[in-house]
């Protein structure tokens, strides 16, 4: 039998949050705006489910290039390759 490796697979740490931070979501995560060119940071939010990027790019930082819908595109470099994300505003926060 093989071993199952989903999409959340090896993230037990990574997607738990603190018990007791306060507020679990605040809607002001949600209804936050980016311009493009903005830097965010993708800190992932775990009780947030829709437009969550892979746990790989968990702390990474990147640029807004463009909208789709309600989420952002973003792009980063992974090693030697450009990759673009789609994620939701809960899971982005700007850089400062």
């Amino acid at each position: 039998m093989q071993r199952s490796r989903g999409f959340k697979s090896r993230s037990r740490k990574k997607l738990t949050k603190k018990p007791r931070t306060g507020r679990s979501n605040p809607i002001t995560n949600k209804l936050q705006t980016f311009e493009e060119g903005d830097l965010v940071h993708i800190i992932i939010d775990p009780s947030v489910h829709r437009g969550q990027p892979h746990s790989r790019f968990h702390g990474k930082t990147a640029e807004i290039i463009g909208k789709r819908g309600q989420a952002y595109l973003l792009g980063l470099k992974d090693g030697n390759k450009f990759k673009e994300l789609i994620v939701r505003p809960d899971h982005l926060k700007l850089q400062e």
